[in-house]
C-alpha cells in the first residue's frame, strides 16, 4: 500500500522522539525508536519504500521488545509489516543502531549491510565477551582517570549476549547500491566509529547520516574497540569530506530532520575549532593529564561543570578530552609525554 505523503506537522523540534512515522520525501519515512534509560531518547530509523520490492531500512534500532513493537507499529501506519523489510542498511555498529538489524534478519531473513571499517571491532566483541567499553577505560587510565575507570567498569554485570553482535551479510566499502530505480552512495566516515558510514541519496537530497552529522549535539569520538589513533582527527576530515559533496537534507539518528547538511557540518566544525581553543587554554603552561583538563572545562550546552557529570559520561568527557589533546599535539600546539602509562601533554611554545 502507498503510504501518506504528509505527516510533518506533528514532529516539531521538541518533538521528534515521539512514536510514529514522519514522511519526509514521499517513499521515505522517517520512525523514531525508544532507547532504555538514555539520555538521547530515541534512535531514527528510516524505511524506504520500494513499491513491490518490499522495504529498505538505514539503521535497525536496539534490539528490545519496545523497540521492535514500535517498529511494527508504524510500519502497520504505513501499510506494511516487518517481513516487507528485504535489507537493513546500518550506519555503524553501535547497540542502538545495529542489533535490532541482526534481530530482524533471524526473525524475517532481511540482509544485514555494514561498512567494512567496523569489522575489526566486530571481532574484538567476539574476543573480549563483555559489554564494558573496554577501549573506552584503557583511555581513561591513559588519561590517568583510573579511579573513574574503576567506577565505570563497576556498572557493568558481566553479562554479554554474543547473539546480538553476528557478522553481517555483506561489508560496504565506498560503492554505490541500487534498490529498484533507487540508488544509495556509501560514504565511509570514519571517526564516531572507525567503520562509521553514511547513505547519500543524490537525486532526492537526502542524506542519512547516522551519528556522523547530528543537529543539536556533537557525536562521541572513538567510543569502540579498536579504535583509530587519532579518531577526531579522522572525524574533522570526514566532516570536511560532506561539504565536498552536493548539499542535502540532513536525516540524522538522532533529532529531527535538517534542511541543510553543510549548514550542521559548519556549525559543527566551528564547535571544534571553539574547543581545541579552549582545551589548549585549560592546559595552560603546565604539564598535565586529559583527565585534568576536562575538569577544567565545561560540558553540554549548559557548560556543566565536569564534578556535575555521572560516571558515565565523565568518561566521554574525558576521552573526548583526549581527543583534542591528541589533535593538538598532531598539529604541533602540544607535546605528549607517556609515563608510566599515562599521557601527559605540556603545550608547544609558540
Amino acid at each position: 500500500m502507498t503510504a501518506p505523503t504528509t505527516r510533518t506537522t506533528r514532529f516539531d523540534r521538541g518533538r521528534w522522539a515521539q512514536g510514529g512515522p514522519e514522511t519526509v520525501r514521499p517513499g521515505v519515512h522517517r520512525i523514531p525508536l525508544p532507547l532504555p534509560e538514555d539520555g538521547l531518547r530515541a534512535v531514527n530509523v528510516y524505511a524506504l519504500e520500494r513499491l513491490t520490492e518490499g522495504l529498505v531500512l538505514i539503521d535497525g534500532g536496539w534490539s528490545i521488545p519496545e523497540s521492535r513493537k514500535a517498529l511494527e507499529d508504524a510500519l502497520a501506519e504505513l501499510g506494511h509489516d516487518l517481513g516487507e523489510i528485504s535489507h537493513i542498511l546500518v550506519t555503524h555498529i553501535h547497540r542502538d543502531h545495529y542489533t535490532q538489524a541482526v534481530e530482524l534478519r533471524r526473525l524475517m531473513g532481511s540482509r544485514v549491510y555494514l561498512g567494512a571499517g567496523e569489522r575489526r571491532g566486530l571481532e574484538l566483541l567476539g574476543e573480549l565477551r563483555t559489554d564494558e567499553p573496554v577501549g573506552s577505560l584503557e583511555t581513561l587510565r591513559r588519561a590517568g582517570a583510573h579511579e573513574l575507570a574503576e567506577r565505570v567498569a563497576a556498572m557493568y554485570d558481566g553479562g554479554f549476549d554474543a547473539t546480538v553482535w553476528e557478522a553481517p551479510d555483506r561489508w560496504l566499502q565506498a560503492e554505490e547500491l541500487r534498490f529498484g530505480d533507487a540508488r544509495l552512495t556509501v560514504v565511509p566516515t570514519p571517526g564516531h566509529t572507525q567503520g562509521h558510514v553514511v547513505y547519500l541519496d543524490q537525486a532526492r537530497g537526502l542524506l542519512f547520516s547516522g551519528d556522523h552529522v547530528l543537529p543539536h549535539i556533537t557525536p562521541s569520538i572513538g567510543f569502540e574497540l579498536g579504535g583509530p589513533a587519532l579518531p577526531l582527527g579522522d572525524y574533522l576530515d570526514s566532516l570536511h569530506l560532506m561539504t565536498t559533496l552536493a548539499d542535502a537534507r540532513l536525516l540524522p539518528a538522532h533529532g529531527p530532520v535538517g534542511d541543510s547538511v553543510h549548514a550542521r557540518v559548519g556549525e559543527l566544525l566551528a564547535h571544534h575549532d571553539d574547543r581545541l581553543a579552549e582545551t589548549l587554554a585549560a592546559l595552560g603552561d603546565r604539564t598535565r593529564t586529559a583527565h585534568d583538563v576536562a575538569g577544567e572545562l565545561g560540558w553540554t550546552r549548559r557548560k556543566v561543570p565536569f564534578a556535575d557529570l555521572g560516571p558515565f559520561d565523565q568518561m566521554l568527557a574525558v576521552n573526548e578530552t583526549a581527543a583534542h589533546l591528541d589533535v593538538l599535539a598532531a598539529r604541533g600546539r602540544a607535546r605528549r609525554a607517556l609515563t608510566d602509562g599515562v599521557n601527559r601533554y605540556t603545550a608547544a611554545a609558540s
